[in-house]
Parts: C-alpha cells; structure tokens; sequence
C-alpha cells in the first residue's frame, strides 16, 4: 500500500513545474507539442463566436444590400427560369450548355391573356461538389463587388400623363373620371412589383408601368366593327364638328369629359392649367354661409361595415403582383432596364433610339414594344406634338398584337391607349379600345366601368346604363357603377330613383366616387324631391373642397376671383356696357319682339331640365365667343351695339341671348358651370308684380330698361307667377378679375 502511495505521489501527478511547462507548450525531450484538445476546443469557440457577431454586425447595421445582391445574381440567370442557381452555375461553368429560347412563333405557343409561370428549362439534379460550390462563392463575390452601375435596378411605373393639362370642359357637364385617378391603384402596385415613379399621371419613373389597372368584370359589347372606322379621326378641332357637341349652359345632365379637344394645339396653352382649377377656391369670409348645423357627423363617407368576403377577394386580387416579362422577355431584362433607366431619368430621346433598337433586334418583343410606346408618349409631352402623341397611341395598339403578351402588359397598353385617345378627343376611337378591354378581361369589373363612360362621352346614355346595370349585377355594392348609374337615372328625370343610387355610391367610399359632380347632383335631385338633406351634401361637399361654399357650386372655377352674389356695374367695371344696354334697351326689346312676332320658331325651349313646370325659350345670338350670324341678321342693330364690347362677345364661358318665361313657370334652384363669368339680365317686357329671382339668400326683381348683374355661380332660382310673360335680353361677361392671358386660354363652355 504504502510504495503503490508513493508511486502515485512521485509519478501519478505532474509537478506544478510541469504543468505550467505543459501549458505553455514544452513536452517530453524538450520538444513543443501541437495544441492539445482543450486549447483546439477554446480557440474554435473564439472564432465560432467571432462569426456569429460578425454575422448579427452585417445584418443588424446592413452592411450588405441583399436585394441588391439578388438583383445582381439575376445578370446570371443563365437557363431563364428567373433566378439564380446551381443549374446557372454550372452552364456558367461550362459543365451544361446554355439554352437560349428562340422567339415564339405564334400566339398558339403560349397563352396570352395569363401565361403559365413554367421553368424555362427542366431542372437537372441538384447535387454539388466542392468544386461547383466554390465557383458559385466566387460568382456571389464578384457580383457583391461589381460596379454600382452595372447592378439591374428595381423599377416601378408611373401613368406618364404629367403634360395633361386640365382645361375644362362645362361646369354643369360630366367629365369621366380621370383615367389616370382610377389607374393609380393598379400603377401602385406595379411600382411594387418591377421598379419606382416619378408623379401621377404625370410624372415616370424606371422601369415600367404606367396606367393602372382596376378590378373590372363582364359586359355583351356592341359590334366592334360599327366603329373601326372611328379610329383613323382626326384630332378634334374645338371650332369643327367632333365627337362632342357644344354644351348648353347649365346643361346638367350632359356627360363630358374635362380632357376633350385637351391635344397640343396652341390655343389652349399652359397658362389656362396654371391659373385653372377644378376646387372651388376657398370664399371669403364675408361669403361664407352661415352654418346652422354641423352636418359632418349626419353624412359620414366611407364603408363603416365589417369588411365583406368580397371585400377581401378584392384586395387580394388588387395585391398580386403584375407581371410584364414574357418568358423570351426575361433573357434581355437586362437590356430592357438599360433602355428603361434612361427614359425614367429623362433621357427621352436616347431612351426612344434604345428601345427602337430592341424593337428591331428583337420584334417579337412585348416589352420592348411597349417601352418604345411610352417613350413616344414621353417625348409627345417634351415637344407638345399631337403627331408624336398619335405614334405613341399606334405602338401601344401594337403591342397587344404580338404573341405571348402578359395579361398584365395588355391591360397597360390598351388602357394608355385608350386615355391618349380621349386626350385627343378621340372618343368613338377609345370607347373601341374598351371594348377591346372588356372582351378580353370580361371578369374585370373596373374596365366595364370605363366602358359605360366611353359611352357617356359619346352621349350614348342607353348603352352606358346597360353596361351600369350589367355591372351591379355581378357587383351590387360597385360604388362607381352606382353614382354613374344614379347619373343617368336622374339626366332621364328619374330623380326619385336616381337618389339611393348617387347617395350609397358616395357612401362606398370606393375610387372615383368622391367627386363634386356626384355632391352636385344628388344635392339637386334631393331638392327637387323637396328634401333638405339637399343641404347637408352641399355641405359635405364643401367640407371636402369639392365647392367654394354651400351656395356657389361651380365646379370649373379660377382661384383667387372675388365672389358674391350681386354685384353693381361699378364693381364689374363694366359701366359703359352698362350704360349702353340701358340707354339702347328699347331698341334692343323692339328686334326681340319682331322675332316673337314673325319668327317665333327662333326661340327654342329651354331643354336643359331646369325647369319645374312651364314655359320657357330662349334666342341665342353669341355662344362660346362664337357669333350666330343667322341669329344677328334677324336683331341687327343690337349685334351691332354688343360688337363694341368683346368682355360680352369674346366671353367664351357665356351667351348672349333673349329669354322669354310665360306665367306659371318656376326654374328649379341651380348653380352655372364656372366663376369665370358674371351674368347681367336688361329687363325688356316686365310684368308690374309676380316675376322675381333668387341669388343665394337675397331676391331681386326685374325693372324695365334697368340691368341687374349677378354671379350664376352661385345657386339662383326664378318664379313666373305673373299673368303675362316676361323678356329679358342676357348678357354674360368674363369675370373682372380675370387677366388679358386668361380669357385667351381658358376653354371654353
């Protein structure tokens, strides 16, 4: 026991001497000893750690952009199935050989309207060795490290509508909705999807996207055929016959657009869009209506309901990403971008030469076809040609014509196509276009939308409420299918039906619905019925700046003018105008009684439906600044008296005319179309007591050879209960305050 202790004591145990020699490296014959197993163990755990926090360092403060990386790793998508992987590396590598497609031959080939997302090439097996990993580490090195310039861009679209101008059509009329407001949503989602905008309807951005698509569904379109014709028109010339017809004053129930005859001729310069706006301006105090109730907790815009399933479905749809690349597309992405990033930096001009390039390299194409539209459209707005414009509308025609063109690239085309043709007032052009639209996406609600609104423009009401109807019965809750639909109901004087249609369309909240139009009309039509809720619309719609006040409800106004509801010949500066209807009234009267005399068929009833009950006609010798010269040879003298005045004859907002109001008629409250013009009546033939006229909160009454002026913007409303008939001759004047440039350029109603 006592040696097996001893031995234990003197050999079991190493000296503290030896140990310490042991750590620090010594052996046995004085040798150093490789690391021993503790020492490995601690070291690795060092430089396992010092990786894990080098790795937390990198993506905590964001040393590397992976989305940059990815994007560059797609430059090697070498089998063209969209990404980058083993089977890239290895025909990078040389070890499979690289598969090009060849450009479709036909639209047999793939499907055009949703093209099935299939690898290009089949994937092999995807086992690696050493060798292939350490070249794909050396690809991933190389394109973390490549030159910024070379990386492929994310890129995102913008409706490239920035030069549309909006000169107004007439206030009362209708304008469709701006094609670019309802394309937004879809534009969006596209910025999300490719690469980023610049700015509305009127700003672009990298690579592609423009006009926007919203969710539409199906409708029985007429005979394209019936308008094929329509498509080689010729730009609209607001002094020839066009598409669209002169607007009547205070014609309500007329749909136009505010983006007719809008093209690039010089008349309509860019001053008129700088100085014109279609929000009211705000009214000073003194003009303010004095607020009774506080109506904004009564009417509440908006959907406060639980959302619906369908609801859901819908944003889900409106979530998807849009896809524009083809699969031939995806093997020159990179010079698709290259071509893009120059038109989303402006470079317009080099832009266009670059996709004319791919065009002809490469013309089976869809998106190169359609960049080289977009950059037609671009320089169209640089060099204000209706000529560029007109190239630009034939290329995007093009492009839905090639094979293999994704769905979501044909919606763009035909969409810009369609909106560059109502800017050219193209109307019977573009409702073609939608059909187009329709036929090929008959589940999309929002393209039967626009369909009914090409057949407004054309004035084709019937068409337009079968498509509404069409549209509410695939989607009852449509918030833009029923104010549209409501509009029609009540321009066939259905005002007690038009109402729940225009009130729950606003209520939906839904794109498209928050227009002063729709306020204005419901409003009009509850009053009608009697209803004071009227008031509490107008209200709303002030509230949301769609009118300067809840009594002046013109909806094409210039900011900044002075407004009230009378106004004395002094304050217009008018008073040599004044002075000389008032001195000549007799005259002026006389000519006007020898028409009702011999050609009563000269004045025409009233057809704008204003009117209660009654009977009411009207001779009109100037309308729009234009002369009726058959009119004038009928009332000679009192042309040649007005032709002194060109505020009178050379306002193109207004009328001159006579205006003849037998007993028992009442004209309903209404507003005019704009605040650029003021309104005087000369009292002709006035009966002693029974005639009088409503502006704002304040009647007048007519006087025999006395001038009363007043701003029709502003609602009016006149009672004939007299026992004979009333004359007055009209006058309309540009506002005052309105510059020399102004009245030039501002289009006109």
């Amino acid at each position: 026991m006592a040696s097996r202790k001893s031995s234990r004591a003197t050999g079991g145990s190493p000296s503290p001497g030896s140990k310490r020699e042991t750590k620090h490296g010594g052996g046995k014959n004085g040798k150093k000893e490789g690391l021993s197993g503790s020492s490995f163990f601690t070291w690795f755990m060092v430089i396992a750690l010092l990786g894990v926090w080098t790795s937390v360092a990198v993506v905590w403060f964001e040393l590397v952009d992976y989305e940059e990386v990815l994007g560059k790793l797609g430059i090697y998508d070498a089998d063209g199935d969209g990404d980058f992987d083993v089977e890239d590396a290895k025909v990078l590598l040389g070890l499979k050989e690289r598969s090009v497609p060849a450009q479709p031959a036909s639209p047999e080939s793939e499907e055009t309207v949703q093209p099935a997302e299939k690898s290009y090439v089949e994937s092999e097996h995807k086992t690696t060795d050493i060798e292939l990993e350490e070249e794909i580490q050396s690809i991933l090195h190389e394109a973390l490290h490549s030159h910024p310039g070379e990386r492929h861009e994310d890129i995102d679209e913008s409706v490239s509508d920035r030069w549309q101008a909006k000169e107004e059509i007439h206030g009362e009329t209708f304008e469709a909705p701006a094609t670019d407001d309802m394309l937004r949503e879809f534009e969006t989602e596209i910025s999300e999807a490719y690469e980023t905008p610049d700015s509305v309807q009127k700003d672009a951005d990298p690579m592609v996207e423009d006009v926007g698509v919203v969710e539409s569904e199906s409708y029985e379109i007429p005979a394209i055929d019936d308008y094929v014709a329509d498509l080689e028109e010729r730009v609209s010339d607001p002094d020839t016959p066009g598409d669209s017809e002169i607007m009547p004053e205070d014609a309500v129930e007329h749909y136009a657009e505010d983006k007719v005859h809008e093209d690039y001729s010089e008349d309509q310069g860019i001053e008129s869009k700088q100085t014109e706006d279609d929000v009211a301006i705000e009214p000073e105090e003194s003009e303010k209506p004095v607020k009774a109730e506080d109506y904004s907790d009564d009417v509440q815009v908006g959907k406060s309901e639980k959302e619906t399933e369908q609801d859901k479905t819908e944003k889900a749809k409106k979530k998807k990403k849009p896809k524009l690349l083809n699969k031939f597309d995806k093997t020159i992405k990179a010079e698709l971008d290259a071509a893009e990033k120059l038109r989303k930096k402006g470079k317009v001009e080099e832009a266009l030469r670059a996709f004319e390039a791919l065009v002809n390299q490469y013309p089976q194409s869809p998106r190169a076809r359609y960049g080289k539209a977009q950059s037609e459209d671009d320089l169209a707005e640089k060099m204000r040609s209706n000529e560029m414009l007109q190239q630009a509308i034939n290329t995007y025609d093009e492009v839905v014509s090639l094979p293999n063109v994704p769905s979501d690239l044909i919606k763009l085309s035909l969409k810009r196509e369609a909106d560059r043709q109502q800017f050219l007032g193209r109307m019977r052009g573009s409702l073609v276009t939608l059909q187009k639209l329709v036929q090929l996406f008959p589940s999309e609600t929002s393209f039967k939308n626009d369909l009914g609104v090409g057949y407004l423009l054309i004035g084709d009401n019937s068409n337009a409420k079968k498509v509404y109807e069409e549209v509410l019965s695939l989607a009852p809750n449509d918030g833009f299918a029923k104010v549209h639909y409501g509009f029609i109901l009540k321009a066939e004087n259905k005002i007690a039906e038009s109402i729940p249609y225009l009130q729950e369309g606003l209520e939906s909240g839904d794109p498209g619905t928050d227009d002063g139009r729709f306020y204005f009309h419901l409003g009009d039509a509850l009053q009608r019925m009697g209803d004071k809720e009227a008031y509490k619309w107008y209200e709303l719609g002030y509230q949301r700046g769609h009118f300067a006040s809840v009594w002046q409800r013109s909806l094409y106004n210039v900011k900044g003018l002075k407004a009230q509801p009378w106004w004395t010949a002094r304050e217009t500066g008018y008073t040599e105008l004044v002075k000389s209807l008032e001195k000549n009234w007799k005259l002026i009267r006389d000519e006007g009684l020898a028409v009702m005399d011999k050609k009563r068929s000269l004045f025409l009833p009233e057809d704008e439906n204003l009117r209660e009950k009654g009977d009411w006609s009207q001779f009109t010798l100037w309308q729009q600044g234009r002369k009726n010269e058959n009119a004038c040879k009928s009332v000679p003298k009192t042309c040649a008296l007005l032709e002194r005045f060109p505020e009178a004859t050379g306002c193109r907002r207004g009328q001159i005319k006579y205006s003849i109001m037998h007993p028992g008629t009442h004209v309903w409250p209404h507003t005019g179309p704009t605040n650029c013009r003021l309104r005087m009546h000369l009292g002709l033939v006035i009966p002693k007591e029974g005639c009088r006229i409503r502006c704002a909160q304040e009647n007048r009454y007519w006087e025999e050879g006395k001038v009363l002026i007043f701003d029709d913007s502003f609602e009016h409303e006149v009672w004939q209960d007299a026992e004979s008939y009333r004359l007055i001759f009209i006058v309309d004047v540009w506002h005052p305050e309105l510059t020399a440039q102004q009245r030039r350029t501002l289009p006109a109603i």
